[in-house]
């Protein structure tokens, strides 16, 4: 198990065009707040408003779209979610053009987005499922993993050249053309997608929004995994705007030096998914995904004791660099391992559940964490969630569980 292993020409243009919409979306990286504060001058109870709504309110919408994606399919889902992506972008830079351009209209914009993101991500794991061999689900998610890491390092600066050049309208073009781009590359896959035998009713039935939770919450392997990336995610996800108020603040850091602290050890996050499948070939699935979840918790709480200067710079780029890189291991294995263990036909709406939780989550915690550090300082703040989240792999599973074989997945169907 390699990271050079040859997929095949269709799992080639789907990974390009998760490629070119990455890079897009890296592009447009704090493009919405950059135009809500210079083109429609908003506060920052605005923007934050805007950075959580469209998490919080996509993920209610998209609590429907699990079940009704699991029945269809997966490719033209996509297609249609990169469309829509693309559409709902490109009215802002219209909008603007016109001089029509409103802060409900970025709102209604990053609900959208963010619905879409939540059904894009879902079909492309049933997908993905479908088109690669269980052996090389790992090589996949971690092609997968090391693009993002490295869209990430390069997109944000980028993006906010282009931004400081020629305007934030810029990169959202940009990531409107490059979801454009990944609708005709996943087109370009070709093949026949057999469609999904659907028992019973005919129609989508209320109980059938509760599916993916409840196969989840049953399952004694994705249920502790399932809580625990809810946790780490929200946690880790609730103290960036912290550190940017502390950083950017009394630290007196440069928005440069911001920027560097978190852009460079995203390399780690490159390193350690190239890494996953060797170590997995090595030391097997359940040890990695264990020792990685266990490492990643134990960076952040160094954040709450950075200081000005070089010293300080130095603490949070180390800090992040472990965490990012433990990330980067961990997550194509948490995707494979989850791959491995949701029954066929569960797949989409098990996705859908798990993306839902955690986008309401990182919005539920974000607005907590803001109020703690209102009350007692965003230093600490900080340290509470490093702390909350030393305790985090207590929800790892601690004994290896085999995959679902054939016979369980048609058990599951009856």
């Amino acid at each position: 198990m390699t990271g050079r292993r040859a997929l095949g020409r269709q799992f080639g243009w789907l990974w390009a065009a998760f490629v070119v919409s990455s890079y897009g979306t890296g592009l447009r990286f704090g493009a919405f707040p950059m135009i809500a504060v210079l083109v429609l001058h908003s506060g920052p109870t605005q923007v934050a408003v805007l950075a959580a709504a469209g998490r919080a309110v996509g993920a209610l919408v998209a609590v429907p779209l699990g079940p009704w994606v699991e029945f269809r399919r997966k490719r033209p889902v996509m297609v249609a979610m990169d469309l829509i992506r693309c559409a709902a972008l490109l009215s802002v830079p219209a909008a603007f053009a016109l001089g029509r351009l409103s802060f409900a209209q970025l709102l209604v914009v990053s609900v959208a987005v963010a619905t879409a993101d939540i059904a894009f991500r879902a079909a492309s794991g049933a997908y993905l499922k479908g088109l690669v061999p269980p052996e090389d689900l790992l090589v996949a998610n971690g092609r997968f993993e090391s693009t993002t890491w490295t869209a990430t390092v390069v997109g944000p600066p980028l993006g906010g050249a282009a931004m400081g050049m020629f305007g934030p309208m810029t990169t959202v073009v940009a990531d409107a053309v490059s979801y454009l781009l990944s609708a005709l590359g996943l087109r370009a896959i070709g093949g026949t997608e057999p469609r999904p035998a659907r028992a019973g009713a005919a129609r989508l039935r209320a109980g059938e929004l509760l599916e993916g939770w409840r196969y989840v919450l049953a399952h004694s392997t994705l249920r502790p995994l399932f809580f625990n990336a809810i946790v780490v995610n929200g946690l880790i996800m609730a103290t960036e705007p912290l550190l940017a108020v502390l950083l950017l603040g009394p630290l007196g850091f440069a928005p440069w030096q911001y920027g560097l602290a978190f852009a460079a050890p995203c390399v780690g996050g490159l390193i350690g998914s190239r890494l996953a499948p060797r170590l997995v070939a090595r030391f097997g699935q359940h040890k990695v995904m264990f020792s990685a979840g266990v490492l990643r918790a134990c960076w952040p709480v160094g954040l709450a004791f950075v200081r000005p200067g070089v010293p300080g710079l130095v603490l949070i780029m180390v800090v992040q660099f472990g965490l990012v890189t433990c990330c980067g291991l961990f997550n194509p294995v948490l995707a494979t391992y989850r791959l491995d263990h949701t029954a066929g036909d569960r797949v989409v709406r098990t996705l859908t559940a798990w993306s839902v939780s955690s986008s309401a989550a990182i919005a539920a915690m974000t607005a907590v964490w803001g109020l703690l550090a209102a009350l007692t300082g965003a230093r600490t703040a900080i340290a509470v969630a490093g702390v909350l989240l030393l305790a985090t792999p207590l929800l790892l599973p601690r004994r290896e569980h085999a995959p679902l074989d054939t016979r369980e997945q048609a058990a599951s169907l009856t």
